[in-house]
């Protein structure tokens, strides 16, 4: 039997990954351009809320514009997409400093 090497984590600052967990919140309706209820962490943005990814694109561009932040999504994963929490994740440890 082979060991696996663990994971890479990148460390995320919750509070980051708390103001963009709100920040999807808000912007999720006006993305998908119909009223939902707040959705929790854990709901599927494709398959349940039906976001594309033209919608994902955007999303994250007005995720950047509302906190201020660049994201880089070069390693942007189909993972990274599953769900609200797996999205906030993404773009909380792929923030770009600024110079």
């Amino acid at each position: 039997m082979t060991e696996t090497a663990p994971a890479v984590e990148t460390a995320v600052d919750p509070e980051l990954r708390e103001r963009v967990v709100e920040g999807i919140r808000l912007l999720l309706p006006r993305v998908l351009k119909r009223e939902l209820p707040p959705p929790d962490e854990n709901v599927c943005l494709f398959d349940e809320l039906g976001l594309t990814s033209a919608g994902t694109l955007e999303l994250i561009l007005e995720l950047e514009d509302h906190l201020d932040i660049q994201v880089d999504v070069e390693e942007i994963g189909q993972d990274d997409l599953r769900s609200l929490g797996t999205l906030a994740g993404f773009v909380a440890a792929h923030v770009v400093p600024e110079d």
